[in-house]
């Protein structure tokens, strides 16, 4: 696509944070969760899950009471109670208005924190009240409702909406599907996804949650250059689907399969 470079391996290496010999689970980055709902607890889950393999020092999970007993019973290393983040992870598996009044007080403080953001399905439309960098994961429905445009203009021209949400909105976009655009402060980026296995429910959670982790693991960098935000979202997109080639080997796959092969597919980076 025009004005959209390929991403690398090679590239994307440069923004894992591996611990050094004196990190601990706070300096290596604690990554702030709210996501899930009583409808669709299960995006909760994924999100956790996958940050927990990408790398990060801390998880910690605020949500209803059904999407945190799932969590804590899948992850029992994630933390549940409120305390300092890095990083937030917002939006997967919720509404855009989301009824709890505790859920809507948690994205509130999240949004107005000044930290950087991952704003994913329920949360995308929240962009323009946060604080900190942004970074936004729509599919077309999702960016053709933020933007009030119809949703064939942005099938038919996906690059140049995603640059205009990216300009009009002042966030990096990354507009998920077979190739994800990438665009933002940084630079713009095409990535496509080695297996068409990844149109499937939940593999966007993945996606999310593997970006929530380095952004958190890169907080103190963002807030020195927003413009990080695009290259550590091109790596997560390049991760997620290289992951998944892993997991379904050619054929289908589960999202928890994906996320048990991202460890792999980082300690192979070049």
């Amino acid at each position: 696509m025009s004005g959209y470079a390929t991403w690398t391996p090679a590239e994307a290496r440069e923004w894992i944070a591996v611990p050094r010999e004196w990190d601990d689970k706070y300096s290596h980055g604690v990554l702030g969760v709210v996501t899930g709902s009583q409808d669709y607890p299960g995006a909760a889950v994924l999100g956790v899950d996958a940050a927990l393999h990408t790398g990060v020092g801390m998880v910690r999970y605020l949500g209803p009471e059904r999407a945190t007993s799932l969590v804590l019973s899948h992850r029992p290393e994630a933390v549940t109670i409120d305390g300092r983040v890095q990083a937030w992870l917002l939006g997967s598996g919720m509404a855009e208005s989301p009824e709890d009044p505790q859920t809507a007080a948690w994205l509130s403080t999240a949004l107005q924190s000044g930290h950087p953001l991952v704003l994913d399905a329920g949360a995308v439309g929240m962009a323009g009240t946060a604080r900190g960098p942004v970074v936004i994961t729509p599919h077309h429905n999702e960016l053709a409702r933020l933007l009030r445009a119809d949703v064939a203009d942005v099938v038919s021209a996906p690059e140049n909406w995603a640059q205009r949400a990216a300009d009009s909105l002042g966030v990096t976009v990354v507009l998920k599907g077979h190739t994800t655009l990438v665009c933002g402060i940084g630079g713009s980026y095409a990535i496509t996804a080695p297996t068409t296995w990844l149109a499937t429910a939940g593999t966007g959670d993945s996606l999310a949650g593997i970006l929530g982790a380095l952004v958190a693991t890169h907080a103190k960098g963002i807030s020195a250059d927003a413009g990080a935000l695009t290259q550590l979202a091109a790596t997560a997109v390049l991760v997620h689907g290289l992951a998944a080639d892993r997991a379904g080997r050619g054929g289908p796959f589960t999202v928890l399969a994906l996320n048990a092969r991202v460890p792999e597919v980082i300690a192979a980076l070049p």
